[in-house]
């Protein structure tokens, strides 16, 4: 098992991409700290955890990835209960704000940086000074997007957070290489998770199978891998770089406003915010 004795904190670990990085490093020996909103998902995570013989590896925190208390409260759950930290994923993510930018407001704005950026500072802020505490190194890996590679790969917004991203990941690489930490980004593409779709699984299933050159649709475990990779020591020599995991859309050029209008700012007609799998409700208007 690759992670063994290893600890990780994952956030967004409840669903989508994040629960599957947690069954899979579960998998690998690993101990897992879930941290999510949404507690509903946080305990059928769990019972998963349990039904794979892991529950003794896996704890789960409800955690606002925008507030620092809940992110220090978070680690301290992986030192409390297993004693170090050596893998953290800031992976947690909405969809944000969406609509046109002349009718997004300054709320909706604020709302999608701080789950999505915010949120990753936090996360690498406190858990780099577990890291230098401990004083062997420690991984971080961060979920942007290939949204935040152009200006038609997703929402205005949310792609401005993920460049955000993007740029943190860089910077915080280069200043904490000399304490041995890695810093990475994964940049997913279209990946077939609730957050993803909406809910709408069958409506929009056709368009994650096509989407992309590579004839199927991404799904979570094609991120838990690529996470997976990170966070061993066969990317020991990889540090500040953004990994893509796209099935070839960036190669061929995404324009996801043609295909996803819903979220674009042209030709929806609608403005406001979601809130992607926290369990709270969309705020959604028609313009």
């Amino acid at each position: 098992m690759r992670l063994e004795g290893k600890t990780a904190v994952i956030t967004g670990g409840a669903s989508g991409m994040g629960r599957a990085t947690v069954l899979r490093f579960l998998a690998e020996g690993a101990n897992v700290v879930i941290a999510d909103f949404n507690a509903q998902t946080g305990a059928e995570t769990m019972e998963m955890a349990q039904a794979q013989g892991h529950a003794d590896r896996a704890r789960f925190i409800k955690t606002d990835v925008a507030r620092e208390a809940d992110i220090e409260a978070m680690l301290k759950c992986a030192l409390d209960n297993f004693g170090r930290l050596d893998i953290l994923f800031n992976n947690a993510g909405v969809g944000g704000a969406i609509g046109p930018i002349t009718e997004i407001t300054v709320e909706a704005f604020d709302y999608t940086f701080d789950v999505l950026a915010k949120s990753v500072f936090l996360g690498m802020k406190h858990g780099a000074r577990i890291f230098q505490k401990q004083g062997d190194g420690g991984c971080i890996i961060n979920t942007a997007s290939i949204a935040g590679l152009s200006g038609d790969a997703g929402p205005i917004i949310y792609a401005a957070a993920k460049a955000a991203v993007i740029s943190l990941t860089k910077g915080a690489a280069v200043e904490l290489a000399q304490d041995r930490i890695r810093v990475n980004a994964i940049l997913p593409g279209l990946i077939f998770t609730p957050l993803a779709h909406g809910g709408k699984a069958e409506k929009f299933e056709h368009i994650f199978t096509t989407g992309q050159p590579w004839p199927e649709m991404g799904v979570g475990d094609h991120i838990a891998g690529a996470a997976l990779f990170l966070a061993t020591d066969d990317a020991r020599f990889v540090t500040g770089e953004s990994l893509v995991v796209d099935g070839g859309l960036t190669a061929a050029g995404p324009e996801l406003s043609k295909r996803f209008k819903q979220n674009s700012g042209r030709g929806a007609g609608v403005v406001g915010i979601t809130k992607g799998s926290t369990g709270e409700a969309a705020e959604v208007r028609k313009l």
